[in-house]
């Protein structure tokens, strides 16, 4: 460990340990953060005086964190010439745990995104986005309530993975060359030559970690369903396979804890009827299955027979029903999914470009990215950011709402062990919006409320803790 990074001394106090999985957090952290760029320097002022508050107040002294700024975004450009100085990278590996607030992507080519960067850099496979409901937020949804859904983002590949090539370029050339005349040769699928191509790798490992860490925390959490959210209908060998690789893992490594939802309806339907055969069992979950060759009509009842056997006496009579659910929905339904059956999600596994989405849209149904907090998380690295953008036209001008970046370091809080810390931040920020003394984007949206500055914001909640 150094005794500085970017030229900025270390300050007193002690670093996050990892070892066994696990984390060792002392009682005076030093946590690296990085204000942002744009608007950035406001929320992360305000946020800094609350954070600091609630820890106070929270444990008397007897903790504190030690904050240590690292450089990344237009402030490392001006005095290091880059964008996400080396250092930078090593100060948040050897800490361990960090927050940031958002960073200009740089324009005119080079690293096409800081906040990618760093994922991939890190590893930090897992982006966890939590979107619940805090009453007296605006929202366009009549049951704004009835949603709270984590996101697990798999973040360090599909088609973030940055393999493309512009369109007229000779790689782009080689590239559609090699597929046209030996991949797809003897086949009517073609490139067209004016294409620019791109490459979505999904990977077994990349796949089941993710995962992995969605259903461990719905266990560690009480949360009663998974769902796999995927394009496999039209991406078979890459979505598709997402979701296969999703039911391996429930069904290979957390079997006595899960269900998957075909085996909920092949175990419901023998509940009903304890006489029912595996060909009429297969008959009520494959409607149709009259009219399909007789071959397939046969597949399904030794699945059926099969399921039966191996989880019959641990899942049966009922028992599935305490069982983690994990059922999958096709990416494009999910969106009308969580607005018209809310309740009926709990924990959302995706890829990373399912993930993107889904993630924004549902936070615009609960006040938006201003108050949406987001975590990225490796093994042995966390980094815990704002998810909106920098907006610069309201730069130092003290307007922006500084809620992304509070409820990060609830996030943070909370996966340091530090959750008197946590609910503290949490619960005055709920309090201070159904005080309706709110920044701009609330106001405007919030009959008889008071229009308050990042800053006034900050100081309001720190009176509510």
């Amino acid at each position: 460990m150094q005794s500085s990074y970017n030229g900025i001394p270390v300050p007193d106090g002690q670093s996050i340990g990892y070892a066994d999985g696990k984390y060792t957090v002392p009682d005076n952290p030093i946590i690296p953060y990085i204000e942002g760029d744009g608007t950035g320097r406001d929320i992360w002022k305000a946020s800094q005086r609350v954070f600091d508050a609630a820890v106070e107040k929270a444990y008397g002294g007897k903790k504190s964190v030690k904050w240590y700024e690292v450089l990344a975004g237009e402030k490392a450009y001006r005095e290091t010439q880059n964008w996400l100085p080396d250092d930078t990278v090593k100060a948040t590996m050897d800490f361990r745990v960090s927050i940031k607030g958002p960073l200009t992507t740089p324009v005119g080519g080079g690293i096409r995104s800081l906040n990618v960067a760093l994922r991939q850099l890190m590893d930090l496979y897992q982006c966890i986005r939590p979107v619940k409901y805090y009453a007296g937020v605006p929202s366009p949804v009549k049951h704004p309530d009835k949603l709270d859904v984590v996101i697990f983002r798999e973040n360090t590949e599909d088609i973030y993975a940055g393999i493309e090539f512009r369109e007229g370029t000779p790689e782009a050339e080689k590239f559609i060359a090699f597929v046209n005349d030996d991949m797809l040769k003897g086949t009517k699928k073609k490139i067209r030559l004016d294409s620019g191509v791109g490459v979505k790798p999904i990977s077994v490992t990349g796949s089941k970690r993710l995962v992995r860490a969605a259903i461990a925390y719905a266990l560690e959490n009480g949360r009663k369903v998974v769902t796999l959210v995927h394009k496999g209908n039209i991406q078979k060998f890459t979505e598709g396979a997402f979701r296969e690789w999703g039911y391996e893992v429930a069904t290979e490594e957390f079997r006595e804890h899960t269900v998957t939802e075909r085996e909920s309806w092949i175990l419901g339907n023998i509940e009903a009827n304890p006489s029912i055969t595996p060909e009429e069992n297969a008959a009520l979950i494959e409607p149709g299955i009259e009219f399909a060759p007789k071959e397939f009509g046969e597949g399904i009842a030794a699945e059926i027979r099969a399921v039966t056997e191996s989880i019959g006496k641990s899942h049966g009579n009922g028992q599935w029903k305490s069982k983690i659910l994990v059922n999958d929905r096709i990416a494009d339904s999910i969106f009308q999914q969580i607005i018209i059956r809310p309740s009926d999600y709990s924990v959302l596994a995706t890829t990373n470009l399912n993930g993107d989405y889904i993630s924004d849209a549902a936070a615009a149904q609960v006040g938006g990215l201003g108050i949406a907090p987001g975590g990225n998380i490796g093994d042995g690295y966390a980094v815990f950011e704002a998810t909106h953008g920098t907006a610069p036209k309201y730069a130092d001008k003290d307007v922006i709402n500084p809620g992304s970046v509070m409820l990060s370091g609830v996030m943070m809080f909370d996966f340091m062990g530090w959750s008197e810390a946590a609910r503290l931040i949490e619960k005055s920020l709920e309090a201070t919006i159904a005080q309706k003394f709110v920044t701009y984007d609330f106001e405007r949206q919030m009959q008889g409320a008071t229009k308050a500055k990042t800053s006034e914001f900050a100081t309001r909640m720190i009176e509510n803790m």
